[in-house]
């Protein structure tokens, strides 16, 4: 089975020595993060991918995600228990801003906690790494009601997030998605279209998700510059913060994938969903590159982190496997095809011609 270990000793050497970190104690999140802490952070951060996200790995990927009749769906086994660990301990706080519950730790140490969590399992990282994009972009453009309601509860894990742009018939052209919001009297939207490959569209690991949904208001002119971008939850929140009615927004399917089956990449559908603008009117596109770009580092990290575990264990197979036979005698007296290998009599080497003609 494939194993991870954790590269603390690199991390500790770019951090130290190549990066210095310690010289810049003076900037918001680095004054309280000394090297110590910073270490301890991170061998903490690595029992908990190489004993608890690890071992599901493989799980996963044979197991897959379920989508049930009713548009719910199952995590694969041990995955939920998982995400109450990784909640429980605070590992999704790491970075986030401390005005909402978050550590403030440097951006720097997050990501190294990021690459640890993805080689260890990628389809499990992929549940939180979103909610950070979400978060990402609520905090940047959201107004201070909608900072208070949803970004305590992502950055803590209790909630995830997810990013929806892309459409079946547009695909990354944005400027042709038909997905509309219709104003309503009390300031919210009616959201109705449909998003495909939305990770982590659904699940059973938290008790709410909070889409982040770019849409056309009804009767907005044609083209990129008109989109705009509403925060969907899946269940309603009211203004105690407690969760109200299930929102209009169901997964239609997951989708067919090569790989990564442990983590949920839905079709969602959105029938006259209740959605909140984030930010102006006509100008989503700007908020949801806030989501985009943190999403694109993500994406950088998870192409990192398993080119580290795939060289980590082609490395062990490497030095594990048996392949031909020693030239210089016995070297594995207990396996097959131990010994060198005998020599065998030459034989004439005989032409394609010769077989044609015979003895000439």
């Amino acid at each position: 089975m494939p194993a991870y270990q954790a590269p603390v000793r690199e991390y500790r050497f770019l951090l130290k020595d190549v990066l210095q970190i310690e010289r810049y104690a003076n900037l918001p999140g680095f004054a309280d993060a000394s090297l110590d802490l910073v270490e301890q952070v991170l061998e903490e951060g690595a029992k908990f991918c190489e004993d608890v996200l690890a071992p599901l790995n493989a799980l996963g990927d044979r197991e897959g995600c379920t989508r049930h009749a009713d548009g719910s769906v199952t995590t694969p086994t041990g995955f939920k228990d998982a995400y109450g660990k990784l909640v429980a301990a605070g590992w999704p706080a790491l970075g986030s801003d401390p005005a909402f519950g978050g550590q403030g730790l440097p951006h720097v140490v997050s990501m190294a906690w990021s690459e640890m969590c993805s080689s260890a399992n990628m389809a499990f990282a992929m549940y939180p790494g979103l909610s950070h994009g979400a978060y990402a972009a609520i905090h940047a453009h959201g107004s201070d009601a909608q900072r208070q309601t949803y970004l305590p509860k992502l950055v803590s894990g209790e909630w995830t997030g997810t990013m929806n742009l892309t459409e079946p018939h547009c695909g990354t052209d944005l400027g042709l998605l038909r997905t509309k919001a219709v104003p309503q009297a009390d300031g919210s939207y009616k959201i109705s279209g449909q998003k495909i490959f939305i990770s982590a569209g659904e699940h059973d690991l938290a008790p709410n998700i909070i889409h982040l949904v770019l849409a056309r208001i009804e009767g907005a002119p044609a083209g990129t510059r008109w989109m705009t971008l509403f925060i969907v939850p899946k269940f309603l929140v009211g203004e105690d913060g407690a969760l109200g009615a299930r929102n209009g927004v169901s997964c239609g399917k997951i989708e067919d994938k090569m790989g990564i089956h442990g983590n949920a990449t839905c079709v969602l559908n959105y029938d006259e969903a209740i959605g909140y603008l984030i930010g102006n009117d006509g100008k989503g596109l700007n908020a949801m590159f806030t989501m985009m770009n943190v999403a694109r580092l993500g994406v950088g990290v998870q192409g990192l982190s398993q080119s580290e575990v795939a060289y980590q264990n082609a490395v062990a197979y490497a030095k594990d496997r048996l392949q031909g036979r020693s030239l210089t005698g016995l070297k594995n007296p207990d396996g097959p095809a131990s010994g060198p290998s005998r020599r065998r009599t030459a034989r004439p080497i005989r032409s394609s011609f010769t077989r044609m003609c015979g003895e000439c």
